[in-house]
């Protein structure tokens, strides 16, 4: 069985050493309907390694959690 994803949208880059980045995009995984993906990504070898896609459920109780985790203290 191969495996097949296109990347619909590139929302953003968390973080980018050189190498390696950390991105949330759009992904469609073997033609289904695009998730959020946040994956890090091994830049020089243009593969992408480990990650959670999210659906729209899920994407909106993340976002709820970010939003109570934003007002906390981090001291």
């Amino acid at each position: 069985m191969s495996y097949s994803y296109t990347i619909e949208e590139r929302l953003g880059v968390l973080s980018d050493d050189g190498r390696y980045t950390v991105e949330v995009n759009m992904i469609a995984h073997n033609g289904a309907r695009p998730k959020l993906d946040i994956r890090k990504w091994d830049r020089k070898e243009g593969k992408m390694l480990k990650g959670i896609a999210l659906n729209r459920e899920e994407t909106e109780k993340l976002e709820e959690i970010l939003q109570e985790v934003s007002r906390a203290d981090f001291r």
